[in-house]
C-alpha cells in the first residue's frame, strides 16, 4: 500500500482486513500481479482509482477462486483464473467483480497467466474494437517491447496485419521481430514517420501510442486515409498540437483510450469479446505473454524501479 505519494520507497507491505466477496462478486487467492503503467502514477498521488476501487494498486491478476457471492454462476472455489482489477491485485486476496474474470489458458501456468489481462483486453478493445484492424492493414505499435506492445505486435500478426514497431535498442529491435514485427525502427536512430511512408503506400491504418503529445503530430503525418491513432498514454506528455487540417485530408480519427475507469458491464463485455477472441491463440501456442522476470511482493519497489527504468521487455510479474 501507499502511506504517502512517492518514490518506489513509498511501497509498503502492511496486513490489512481480508476482503469479502458483494453480489456478483468473488474473492480470488492471489498467485501473482503484473506491473502497469498506471502503477506508477498512483503510486506518484497522479492516478486516483476510479470509485468504489480497491485503494490498492494491482490492475490484474491471476490464482485460484477463494470465496463466492451471491448470485455467483458458472464458477467454483478452486477454479484457476486470471482478472482485470480497477484495483487491488497487490494483495493476497482481492475482489473481483464475476464478469472480469477468465480462466487461465490451457497449457499456461496460473503464475504466467497474471501478465494476461491487461494487455490482452487492451489490445483487443482498442487495436482491433475502436482502431478496427483489419488483415492486410498496417499496425504501427510504439513501444513494441513493453507489455502492450509485445501483446499487439504477436495478435496482429496472427491475424493477418503488417506490423511496424519502435523500439530504443538493437536488442528491443531483434524481440519485436522475433515476435511477429515486419519492421522495427530504433527512434534513437531514425525517425518512425519516414519509415513508415518507405514501408506502406499511404501510412499506418492503426497506431497504437503510449507517447501522447510528444508523438501527436508526428502520429498524424503517419496515418494512411481513413487511418485510426489510438492514444493510451501520456509518456511524452499532455498537450500537444494537431494539425486539424491534415486530420481532415485523411479522414483520420484520434481516439483516447483506457480500461480503468470503464463500468463494470463495459469491462464484461470486453472480458468476453477477448476470451472468445485471443484464448484460442495462447492456447495454440502462437501468441504468449512475455515476462521479462517475477519478484515478490516485498520486491514491489525494485520493480517499480526496473519500469521507470524501461529496462525490461514484456511485463514484470510480482509473486504473491
Amino acid at each position: 500500500m501507499i502511506e504517502e505519494p512517492g518514490g518506489p520507497e513509498a511501497l509498503v507491505v502492511r496486513e490489512v482486513p481480508d476482503p469479502q466477496p458483494a453480489p456478483d462478486e468473488v474473492v480470488v487467492s492471489v498467485v501473482a500481479t503484473a506491473l502497469n503503467r498506471a502503477d506508477l502514477l498512483q503510486r506518484q498521488g497522479n492516478y486516483a482509482p476510479p470509485p468504489g476501487a480497491s485503494p490498492y494498486l494491482g490492475m490484474e491478476c491471476s490464482g485460484t477462486i477463494a470465496a463466492l457471492g451471491a448470485g455467483v454462476a458458472g464458477w467454483h472455489v478452486g477454479d484457476e483464473v486470471c482478472a482485470l482489477l480497477a484495483g487491488g491485485g497487490y494483495a493476497e486476496r482481492v475482489a473481483v467483480p464475476v464478469g472480469q474474470l477468465m480462466p487461465v489458458p490451457r497449457g499456461m501456468s496460473v503464475l504466467d497467466a497474471a501478465a494476461l489481462p491487461e494487455a490482452s483486453c487492451t489490445v483487443w478493445s482498442m487495436v482491433f474494437g475502436a482502431g478496427r484492424l483489419q488483415p492486410g492493414e498496417t499496425l504501427l505499435v510504439h513501444g513494441g517491447t513493453s507489455g502492450i506492445g509485445t501483446m499487439a505486435i504477436q495478435i496482429a500478426h496472427q491475424r493477418g496485419s503488417r506490423v511496424i514497431t519502435t523500439v530504443g535498442t538493437p536488442r528491443k529491435a531483434d524481440v519485436a521481430r522475433a515476435l511477429g514485427a515486419d519492421v522495427a525502427v530504433n527512434y534513437r536512430d531514425e525517425e518512425f514517420v519516414e519509415r513508415v511512408h518507405a514501408e506502406t503506400t499511404g501510412g499506418a491504418d492503426v497506431i497504437l501510442d503510449n507517447m501522447g503529445a510528444a508523438y501527436l503530430e508526428r502520429n498524424v503525418a503517419a496515418l494512411a486515409m481513413d487511418g485510426r491513432l489510438i492514444v493510451l498514454g501520456l509518456q511524452g506528455g499532455r498537450k500537444g498540437d494537431l494539425d486539424l487540417g491534415l486530420l481532415l485530408v485523411k479522414r483520420g480519427t484520434v481516439h483516447a483510450a483506457g480500461l480503468r475507469g470503464r463500468s463494470p458491464a463495459d469491462k464484461a463485455a470486453i472480458v468476453a469479446e477477448t476470451q472468445h477472441a485471443v484464448w484460442p491463440l495462447l492456447e495454440a501456442g502462437t501468441v504468449r505473454p512475455v515476462i521479462d522476470r517475477v519478484l515478490s511482493l516485498t520486491d514491489a519497489a525494485e520493480a517499480h524501479r526496473l519500469m521507470e527504468s524501461s529496462e525490461h521487455i514484456g511485463k514484470i510479474l510480482l509473486r504473491i
